[in-house]
């Protein structure tokens, strides 16, 4: 039974610290290299973690847990109905377009992304963990919830990733007001300065936000107008997946 334990819980060490080494890990974990080591190497043969490129000892997750995981929220269901509309939505902008559905009470993971043509572009890696109130797929999904999700999420803090992350509640619940009434949210690097993006939620059966949809960017290449036009299309694309998915519902009461 300790030896499950130690695979999980190295498995989800590996996960949060990627690329990560053998020595690293088991500090982390204190527990002796050689468990940390057999871990590791049945974690491998599982399918569940690889060596990192470029003849690095050090330890990334494969996708398999990502598949997982998408299975056990029905999420795959989610991807073939959203996939085709995030198409259509990358045609038109030409832009990198995210799929996220909220992890917990604190924020969304990124499941899928399209990318743009363009040389200059940002990239976020598929299971990445982004925060409710400074990411325009988080605040969509907020601003879709019941008041009281909202109330409880501020109520945990508003930590401060950069010079524009809406940190003053009150300043935070206006915002919201503000996505709800134009039908999409808008992040101007207030998690990473440099990545820019509008979002829309998706709804759905039971009135709640179940995925959100992005056109993401440069910062240096948003402006007022791509912001107004694209959040226009991501407000159309995450309503087309909520009528296939679900039923196109208000906003959540509490």
């Amino acid at each position: 039974m300790q030896s499950v334990l130690n695979a999980l819980r190295v498995l989800e060490e590996v996960a949060a610290r990627q690329p990560i080494g053998v020595g690293e890990l088991a500090r982390a974990l204190e527990i002796p290299k050689s468990s940390a080591q057999r871990a590791l190497v049945t974690l491998q043969r599982a399918g569940w973690i690889r060596q990192a490129g470029g003849g690095s000892t050090s330890w990334v997750v494969t996708t398999k847990a990502l598949h997982v995981g998408r299975r056990a929220s029905g999420e795959l269901g989610l991807r073939d109905v959203a996939v085709p509309v995030m198409e259509e939505l990358r045609r038109r902008t030409d832009e990198t377009v995210h799929l996220t559905v909220p992890e917990g009470a604190d924020g969304v993971v990124l499941i899928e992304r399209l990318e743009t043509s363009k040389p200059v572009r940002i990239f976020l890696q598929l299971g990445m963990h982004l925060p409710l109130h400074a990411s325009a797929n988080g605040k969509a999904v907020l601003a879709a919830s019941p008041a009281t999700a909202i109330e409880r999420y501020i109520a945990e803090g508003l930590p401060r990733f950069t010079g524009t992350t809406i940190d003053d509640p009150g300043l935070l619940r206006a915002e919201l007001m503000a996505t709800q009434v134009r039908g999409f949210a808008v992040n101007g690097g207030e998690w990473r300065s440099d990545v820019s993006a509008v979002a829309a939620a998706v709804i759905g059966e039971a009135g709640l936000p179940v995925a959100s949809i992005s056109v993401n960017m440069p910062t240096s290449r948003m402006t007022d107008e791509l912001g107004a036009e694209y959040g226009a299309l991501v407000r159309g694309a995450a309503q087309q997946v909520s009528e296939a998915i679900g039923v196109p519902g208000q906003r959540a009461e509490p």
